[in-house]
C-alpha cells in the first residue's frame, strides 16, 4: 500500500515493513479485544470490591484488594496495547509471533482472586 494511503498513527506506529495479510491483521485485532475485555473484568470487580462493603474484610483490606485488582486491569489493558503492537509489527516485518509476556502476571492474578474469592464465598 502507498505510504501516502496510510493514515497518519498507522504511519507513526508501523514506519516500515510490508502490509500484513488482512486475516492477520483482523486475527490481532479479536486477541485484543479479549484482552481487552479482561482487563475491563478486572477493573469492574476492583471497583465493585471498592464500592460495596464486604463483611469479612475490614475496609484497609478490602482498599487494598480493590487497588490491587485495580492495578492488574491497567497493567492487563496496557500491555494488551503494547501486545498488539509487537506482533503487528512482527507481521509486518515476517518475523516469528512475540510471546504474550503479560500472561504470567495474569495467570497470578486469577490464581489470587480466585483464592480470595474461595475464601470469602466457600471457607466464610
Amino acid at each position: 500500500m502507498a505510504d501516502q494511503q496510510r493514515s497518519f498513527l498507522s504511519r507513526k506506529i508501523f514506519p516500515d515493513g510490508d502490509e500484513p495479510d488482512a486475516q492477520f491483521t483482523l486475527a490481532n485485532e479479536r486477541t485484543f479485544l479479549a484482552w481487552t475485555r479482561t482487563a475491563l473484568a478486572f477493573l469492574a470487580g476492583g471497583i465493585a470490591l471498592g464500592a460495596f462493603p464486604v463483611e469479612q474484610f475490614s475496609n484497609e483490606v478490602r482498599t487494598g484488594l480493590s487497588v490491587f485488582v485495580l492495578g492488574v486491569g491497567m497493567f492487563v489493558a496496557a500491555s494488551s496495547v503494547i501486545r498488539w503492537i509487537r506482533v503487528e509489527r512482527a507481521g509486518r516485518h515476517n518475523r516469528p509471533l512475540p510471546v504474550a509476556s503479560a500472561m504470567p502476571v495474569l495467570s497470578a492474578a486469577v490464581v489470587v482472586a480466585s483464592a480470595v474469592a474461595i475464601w470469602l464465598f466457600v471457607l466464610a
